[in-house]
């Protein structure tokens, strides 16, 4: 609620929603989408409501907002993009059939690329703490864990 004197913005537009966005342009820069469409051919032949990019952006958004309903985060990636950008064109956020759609469009080839493009380690050799004995570091996520005790279980069996 906003203090007395205050305007309340027309959208519940969060700074931390803007730079989380920021952040997904940063990490994959749209040249970088660019070429993983290219590789994987999905590049669009025709203007869309949705072009690939977007959506390539959209399914890491869900990421970032796995609490949102679908045309939230659709809503934040877009006025996250147009508010880095300064892009000032009305837009209305496709329904989830849309979005669908343009998921399935899309596929699952272009994001494998893209993990495989850009899912590297980050530590150097000389990254403290990153190597012992001359070996990386690696600890897995609890589902990784998860995975081996239940599969310990089943061998006690």
């Amino acid at each position: 609620m906003p203090r007395a004197g205050q305007l309340k913005p027309p959208t519940p537009q969060r700074l931390p929603d803007h730079i989380s966005i920021g952040v997904l342009t940063r990490v994959f820069p749209p040249e970088l989408i660019d070429g993983i469409l290219a590789e994987a051919g999905r590049r669009e032949h025709r203007d869309r409501l949705l072009p690939a990019r977007l959506v390539v952006y959209y399914v890491l958004a869900l990421a970032l907002f796995a609490d949102s309903p679908y045309e939230e985060v659709m809503r934040q990636l877009v006025e996250g993009l147009s508010w880095e950008s300064g892009w000032e064109r009305e837009w209305a956020v496709p329904t989830k059939v849309a979005i669908s759609k343009a998921r399935a469009r899309l596929g699952r080839e272009p994001l494998e690329l893209l993990f495989q493009a850009t899912a590297v380690p980050v530590a150097t050799p000389s990254t403290r703490g990153a190597f012992y004995a001359g070996l990386r570091l690696v600890i897995p996520n609890a589902a990784h864990a998860e995975g081996m005790i239940a599969q310990e279980r089943v061998v006690r069996l």
